[in-house]
């Protein structure tokens, strides 16, 4: 199977310049049908050596949207807890994840808003509890 430029743009979380680059400059091996780039799936899965996701590049793609409050916390707790998702959506592999905080000093509450795919974000969610209560 072969995939295009936009679907291993949007598997990898990547601009489409991007790719073309990387095709361009020969670190991902592409074959070149009319005016368009075409990458195989092995090709693909040796430029990131992860294996590639068949249900991400066939279009089909479930989202999660959740936001999440915690309450009665101070400005380390909250640093604390946003350092840490932080650093594990941008250790990667977690698939598509994108995470923000916002502390909010005077009422000491501290809100994540998650959007991601459905394991990830249950995985995410699990994290928030267990250090929420620590």
């Amino acid at each position: 199977m072969l995939y295009s430029v936009e679907q291993v743009a949007e598997q990898l979380g990547l601009h489409v310049r991007t790719i073309r680059n990387y095709v361009r400059d020969g670190r991902l091996k592409a074959v070149r049908i009319g005016k368009q780039y075409r990458i195989s799936r092995e090709d693909l899965e040796a430029f990131t050596g992860l294996p590639a996701a068949e249900a991400d590049l066939d279009g089909r793609h479930v989202e999660v949207s959740s936001i999440v409050q915690v309450d009665a916390i101070d400005r380390a707790g909250a640093d604390r807890i946003s350092t840490h998702l932080h650093a594990a959506v941008n250790q990667g592999g977690l698939g598509r994840l994108r995470v923000e905080t916002a502390y909010d000093e005077d009422r000491g509450t501290l809100k994540v808003i998650i959007l991601g795919e459905p394991e990830v974000t249950a995985d995410l969610l699990r994290t928030i509890g267990l250090l929420a209560k620590a």
